[in-house]
């Protein structure tokens, strides 16, 4: 077979994959991972369940797949806000703005790892606790290479990147919420995240050490 020939057969099965993952994440709008059928996906894809099973081994590693794609995407956003050099104030005002942002861009990533994240996919909740437990260890390196590292350990570091991360789930969920005209809307989602983020930042600043 010739390099061409192979290389159309793998952006033709590349081109498969993204089309189960994309309308995975579509059919999950109105229903949970748990409930997805197979064939309900590769129906709407167009394909059989024969080619299914050649990128994916079930509809929970699908999901694991989802999570990886719709996870992915947030390195880029803790790197911009942690990479601000403005003052604390600012800087929260900028994450919030941001977390917004994100939402708006990739609603139905959002809700999907909203859903899932004590979902009934045990592979699924599982990739989601690993993803976040990254991100954690990942804002714990920023923190590091702060003018305050010095002041704290290894462990409490950690606990402080944990509810950096916690606070931006919940942010993005609100806002998710707040789109989709559910609980409070969308300014006050903001102005809770800031009041909350400002506290975690006054607790860093305080922490005793």
């Amino acid at each position: 077979m010739s390099r061409t020939s192979t290389g159309r057969r793998d952006a033709q099965k590349q081109r498969t994959r993204q089309a189960l993952l994309d309308e995975g994440l579509r059919l999950l709008d109105g229903q949970s991972l748990s409930s997805l059928g197979l064939r309900e996906v590769t129906r709407a894809v167009g394909v059989t369940p024969a080619a299914f099973y050649r990128h994916f081994r079930d509809t929970g590693d699908l999901g694991v797949a989802l999570v990886d794609e719709a996870l992915g995407s947030l390195h880029a956003l803790v790197r911009a806000v942690f990479a601000e050099r403005r003052d604390p104030g600012e800087r929260i005002d900028r994450t919030v703005e941001l977390i917004k942002e994100h939402v708006r861009a990739y609603p139905a990533h959002v809700r999907f790892i909203a859903c899932e994240r004590n979902g009934g996919v045990r592979p699924v909740r599982a990739a989601i606790a690993a993803q976040l437990e990254r991100f954690t260890r990942e804002v714990a390196g920023l923190l590091a290479a702060g003018p305050d590292a010095d002041a704290w350990s290894d462990e409490e570091r950690h606990m402080l990147a944990g509810l950096f991360v916690d606070q931006m789930v919940l942010t993005a969920s609100a806002f998710l919420s707040a789109a989709q005209g559910e609980g409070p809307d969308a300014e006050e989602v903001a102005r809770t995240a800031r009041s909350r983020l400002r506290l975690i930042q006054l607790g860093r600043v305080h922490w005793p050490g």
